[in-house]
């Protein structure tokens, strides 16, 4: 029987498993050209990223002149989706390291999850697309309970360890919304350094970091 002291490990998508800005950046400017605006580097696109497309598109929209009125504002959002959804997994790409971590926690016992406030459709359709899919018991995404309950709130990580069969559970993420959402679940948070953060990353106020995923089965040891 393994000693490894947790039961699940819940892990967000986008900026902690994938490198997903290389394709949501080019989905992001698709939408800013519809309406003449100048593209976002992909460095910015990287800090927009986190609490689902429709904030990443308002930030974006701040960021290249302001706000647009409703109308379109829905013609770009759908433009954003169409675009990424042609090329959801062009140049995305699971993180160095992250593969063979994952295959060694399964291998001590821990069943995995992902709680991402991406909508449940296209994180389903990236691991498919890079071939994750089997590595995780469960998907949740940020419409699964409906958006009111995505993240910060707590809500996807407590159904995510009910499902995984409760036990102790350890959270990792890359942005405030996945320190917020593990602390008012209760979980210890592990951030990775390497993510797409919302705040510097020495102020994500995770319980520990990992600059490499070939850290993480240690890191999570050390919060036993």
């Amino acid at each position: 029987m393994s000693d490894f002291p947790f039961d699940t490990v819940l892990f967000d998508l986008d900026g902690t498993l994938v490198d997903s800005a290389r394709d949501l950046g080019p989905a992001v400017n698709a939408a800013l050209a519809a309406i003449g605006r100048p593209p976002v580097a992909e460095s910015e696109v990287r800090s927009m990223i986190g609490g689902g497309t429709d904030m990443m598109l308002t930030r974006a929209l701040e960021a290249t002149g302001g706000a647009v009125d409703e109308a379109t504002y829905a013609r770009l959002s759908q433009a954003l989706l169409d675009h990424y959804w042609a090329h959801i997994a062009d140049h995305t790409v699971p993180y160095p390291g992250c593969l063979a971590a994952l295959d060694e926690l399964a291998a001590l016992g821990c069943k995995l999850a992902v709680v991402t406030n991406k909508a449940e459709k296209p994180a389903r359709e990236l691991l498919a697309a890079l071939g994750m899919t089997d590595r995780f018991a469960f998907i949740y995404g940020g419409d699964t309970l409906g958006r009111e309950n995505a993240k910060p709130l707590p809500a996807m990580l407590h159904a995510a360890v009910a499902d995984c069969g409760g036990g102790r559970a350890a959270m990792v993420g890359d942005s405030t919304y996945d320190v917020r959402a593990g602390h008012a679940a209760g979980l210890p948070v592990v951030t990775c350094a390497f993510g797409y953060h919302d705040v510097p990353a020495a102020e994500l106020g995770g319980d520990a970091t990992i600059d490499g995923f070939d850290e993480l089965v240690g890191v999570l040891r050390s919060l036993a």
